[in-house]
């Protein structure tokens, strides 16, 4: 059963740059999570122009490209949408493992939060339910990188 977080930090986030690396596939799901990110990026007042949209075949790619933007040293937070549902093979426990682990890898290696906004679900229907309007997980990666980048000035360690 999951618990509902009721609250909403809001920040000015006038002056923050984020990027969103998201998953082409499960299009149908990852695309409603990055609709909830750019939610929570503009009630927080994000600049349009301070948002950077990433697609990137599948949730396997994505830690590759948290890397190549961390790099830059331009972003004060990623966040990271991708939807891994279980199939009949192993694949789903592979993909969703080193998913997780190059996700955190980058993060701790750069010293820049990124939102785990990847669900790994055992049907289509729990994915469903992970990005709609009562709950998106596309939204609480957002809220989780604004709570970091306000609680801790990552600025002076990446810039």
């Amino acid at each position: 059963m999951q618990r509902e977080n009721k609250k909403i930090n809001k920040i000015d986030g006038r002056n923050l740059k984020i990027a969103i690396i998201v998953s082409k596939f499960n299009v149908d799901i990852t695309e409603k999570m990055l609709q909830g990110a750019l939610e929570v990026l503009r009630i927080n007042k994000v600049k349009k122009n301070n948002i950077e949209i990433v697609w990137v075949p599948g949730a396997y790619e994505i830690p590759l490209a948290c890397q190549k933007l961390a790099k830059e040293k331009k972003y004060d937070g990623l966040v990271a949408i991708g939807c891994v549902i279980k199939g009949d093979t192993d694949h789903y426990y592979y993909i969703s493992q080193e998913v997780s682990r190059g996700i955190m890898d980058v993060m701790l290696k750069f010293s820049l939060p990124i939102g785990f906004g990847v669900i790994t679900v055992n049907n289509l229907k729990q994915a469903k339910d992970r990005a709609n309007e009562r709950c998106n997980k596309g939204k609480e990666a957002t809220e989780a990188v604004l709570d970091m980048t306000y609680a801790f000035p990552f600025k002076s360690i990446v810039r």
